[in-house]
């Protein structure tokens, strides 16, 4: 433990993933054209408040669906593509990212809002404090899949553990999931102060179109889709300009691509993945992965297996190269 994610000490580490995020959300030309200006805008806000980030790709071991295969892969370190091997995984002592914070002395949490049950599955991942959607006090419209818009979740996120001022380090892992199919209602954000209990959304979900309209036809789903994505990065950025310091270290990524209706068949399983960062120490010890400036990760960006960003990632911000088990 004591030479786990040294180059990491003291700082608050949130994995951030944006359900449905993939490598044809900033590449093809019939979505791009409204997710890239997002990333671009943001990449210069972020810049203004002092936040740097770097950006590359990973290949999801899914595609259309299974996000909890995609963060196990992402967590664990092994491919993990079918529900078989997801069982086996955790059932196992297999050292994870979570873990790993955990044993190096981080508080760790996981803020899931369209998990409707207990989560045992909590313990083998190394988290301390699970938080679920029920428990999470919304009392706002459904968005479909979604139970809560993002911004809910991650206000809540701050409120809970990330703004505590009765805490150590913390490494957490947040789920957003209002890109999700069917991709409606969109939310729409709101002054972050006033979202109380969510009970502010309710007109946004009046006369919206119906998922079971949406998936009828494909130029809709990608075009809800797209707007999706827009809502849930745009709402990811203003949370870190709003809340983030010198000790935040976002990691955000895509869980897989959306289904093959907005994608279309062969494409690739490719998702971004970003670090956004204020202090440059931390984007110094990836120096040498040479991913891009900013928030989009360009057509040469590097592209790495999902499952080798574990140990990547433990070597980096660790003295001594991660032993895999």
């Amino acid at each position: 433990p004591s030479e786990l994610l040294t180059g990491l000490r003291g700082k608050d580490v949130v994995v951030a993933f944006v359900e449905s995020y993939g490598r044809s959300a900033v590449e093809d030309p019939r979505i791009a054209p409204a997710v890239d200006p997002v990333l671009a805008a943001g990449t210069a806000t972020l810049a203004a408040a002092g936040f740097s980030a770097r950006s590359g790709w990973l290949t999801s071991p899914v595609l259309g669906g299974g996000s909890w295969l995609a963060h196990s892969t992402f967590q664990a370190g092994v491919k993990i593509d079918n529900q078989q091997r997801y069982r086996s995984l955790v059932s196992s002592d297999r050292l994870t990212l979570g873990s790993s914070f955990r044993q190096a002395g981080w508080e760790t949490t996981s803020v899931m809002p369209a998990t409707v049950r207990a989560w045992p599955e909590g313990a083998f991942f190394g988290v301390d404090r699970v938080h679920i959607g029920p428990e999470l006090g919304y009392r706002g419209p459904g968005f479909s899949f979604s139970p809560m818009p993002d911004q809910y979740a991650l206000a809540e996120f701050e409120r809970r553990e990330r703004g505590r001022a009765d805490r150590g380090p913390l490494m957490a892992q947040v789920e957003l999931t209002s890109s999700h199919v069917p991709f409606t209602p969109i939310p729409k954000p709101v002054d972050w102060n006033a979202l109380g209990d969510g009970t502010i959304f309710a007109p946004q979900v009046e006369g919206a179109v119906t998922g079971d309209d949406v998936l009828k036809d494909d130029d809709l789903t990608r075009a809800q889709y797209r707007d999706a994505t827009v809502y849930s990065l745009s709402t990811l950025i203003d949370y870190v300009q709003r809340y983030g310091d010198d000790r935040t270290v976002l990691i955000y990524l895509g869980d897989h691509q959306p289904q093959t209706s907005i994608v279309g068949e062969g494409a690739s399983h490719d998702v971004p993945i970003t670090i956004v960062a204020k202090d440059p120490a931390v984007l110094d010890k990836i120096a040498d992965w040479h991913w891009d400036a900013g928030l989009k990760p360009g057509p040469q960006a590097p592209v790495w297996p999902m499952e080798s960003f574990r140990d990547r990632f433990l070597t980096a911000f660790g003295p001594e190269p991660a032993q895999a088990r």
